[in-house]
């Protein structure tokens, strides 16, 4: 009787253990950038620490550039379905941040502009560019490329650079380490809720 009572408590504690390692994903470390300080401003020209202030959180990470005529409409407008999901299902302490990776020409008004443009939600979401060497660092330590590619003009005759560029939404757990990417443009929002919401 003993041998069969410790052999379903066993049981019974392996059982526990399965669930509980099936509620967190087993994400592995993609980007670390725990022990990294990139100066940046934000699209209210305030300057923010990446990722110190971001730290303790979830965040939600986005790579564009604002003339970019299709992948990061796509892939801001798939971040703003995550928040939406997020927000209905009741998940709270949830950043979004986005990362221009052209500072010369997405200052902070250009960021502001084109987050009132598509009437995004800006209560946890915020938009960063910086100095141009900042940006380059932290987009090569990301792993995220973004190479000038063709030129064009608008009526007026001002000079628009497009990029080709990485296709990128990450998510980066509350020390500042990048535990899944995803394709931005084209992301399975269930996959990604879910992964938050398991974490």
């Amino acid at each position: 009787m003993r041998k069969k009572q410790l052999f379903l408590i066993s049981l019974f504690i392996l059982l526990i253990l399965v669930l509980i390692n099936q509620c967190r994903p087993d994400l592995p470390v993609e980007t670390d950038f725990s022990g990294d300080s990139f100066a940046l401003i934000d699209q209210d020209s305030n300057e923010v620490s990446f990722p110190g202030n971001f730290k303790g959180k979830l965040t939600v990470l986005g790579y564009i550039f604002t003339n970019c005529p299709d992948i990061c409409p796509l892939t801001t407008n798939n971040m703003r379905l995550v928040q939406e999901r997020l927000k209905k299902q009741d998940v709270q302490d949830i950043n979004f941040v986005t990362i221009s990776f052209d500072p010369d020409v997405d200052k902070p008004s250009v960021l502001k502009k084109f987050a009132e443009l598509r009437n995004l939600d800006l209560s946890n979401w915020i938009f960063l560019t910086g100095d141009k060497d900042v940006i380059k660092n932290l987009i090569k330590k990301a792993g995220v490329f973004a190479i000038p590619n063709d030129t064009s003009r608008t009526p007026a005759g001002e000079e628009i650079i497009y990029f080709v560029h990485t296709d990128r939404i990450s998510l980066m757990d509350g020390e500042g380490r990048v535990r899944k990417n995803y394709y931005g443009s084209k992301i399975n929002i269930d996959e990604i809720v879910d992964d938050i919401i398991k974490f």
